[in-house]
């Protein structure tokens, strides 16, 4: 074996060692420390902790508050499904001859990089029913009829909360969209038009079969957001009125320090992983047993 040959491999090596002994120490022990943890009554500082069996997972699924965070969970989902087509559309006009392209890129993905709490913030007093200026434009339009208790009423409040996260999120997805159509070869797209194809035929039938894998992700990204959605529900509601417009990581949160229940966090907090690696196997056997699977 020659001497560079040796050092490409030990250079492979100690590449892989490092990021595995960082994924054992941050990720795996933390993840069997927080499943036994799971079958205790540790109150989070005590320094001795009781073994309760299964009764946490019970205790659980008959938390009907529980059930609630997790509906409120849905209406995330569902907003940002519904957001996939648009943010797929504007990738494809940010990556034809538009007159400001980069502006508009910069200004599509600059929510992104806020950061959330401060986003959240923002919009807590842009929805404030005191001088809000969401119901000030809305006077100014003559539309003050449409003035509701944006962040109290239990009707409404998630799907505020869920246009704060698009408004936040959107951009990334329109980044991710546009960085996979650029990767289509061009002169596949050139003899399509040659042949007579419209835009929508590329649209229809080159651009979205060859970026189903990016969809893939984005699809995930999705319900894996909308379960773990946090920080907005923290700041500008706090999970009210009552449970309204609590998520399920807000409730596992508050279930450890508001309640001092560390034992029953850890149950929910091992119950959302589970659910979001079951999710995965699905969609994957999902996306690639039937949309992907006449592809080589």
């Amino acid at each position: 074996m020659s001497k560079l040959s040796r050092k490409r491999k030990q250079f492979i090596l100690i590449s892989l060692i490092i990021p595995l002994l960082l994924l054992i120490a941050f990720v795996v022990f933390p993840a069997f420390d927080l499943f036994k943890m799971s079958f205790t009554n540790w109150d989070g500082y005590s320094t001795s902790s009781k073994f309760i069996g299964f009764d946490n997972y019970l205790s659980m699924f008959k938390n009907e508050d529980l059930w609630l965070s997790l509906k409120n969970n849905t209406v995330y989902f569902f907003v940002h499904l519904l957001m996939i087509p648009v943010e797929l559309a504007f990738a494809v006009l940010l990556i034809s001859k538009l007159k400001a392209a980069k502006f508009y890129k910069t200004m599509v993905f600059m929510p992104y990089i806020i950061n959330g709490v401060a986003i959240a913030y923002v919009f807590s007093y842009f929805f404030s029913p005191i001088n809000g200026a969401f119901d000030a434009i809305l006077e100014a339009l003559n539309l003050g009829g449409l003035i509701q208790n944006w962040l109290s009423d239990s009707k409404i409040v998630n799907y505020v909360l869920s246009f704060v996260s698009i408004w936040k999120y959107s951009g990334y997805h329109v980044i991710l969209f546009m960085a996979a159509l650029q990767s289509i070869p061009k002169d596949l797209e050139e003899a399509a038009k040659v042949d007579g194809a419209t835009s929508l035929h590329i649209f229809k039938y080159i651009q979205v079969p060859a970026i189903m894998l990016m969809v893939d992700f984005v699809l995930f990204d999705n319900i894996r957001g909308a379960l773990q959605v946090f920080d907005i529900p923290f700041v500008m509601t706090s999970g009210g009125p009552g449970y309204a417009s609590s998520t399920f990581t807000l409730y596992t949160i508050k279930t450890a320090f508001t309640f001092s229940n560390f034992g029953l966090a850890s149950t929910m907090a091992v119950a959302i992983m589970v659910l979001i690696i079951l999710i995965y196997i699905v969609q994957n056997k999902i996306i690639h047993g039937f949309v992907l699977k006449d592809r080589g």
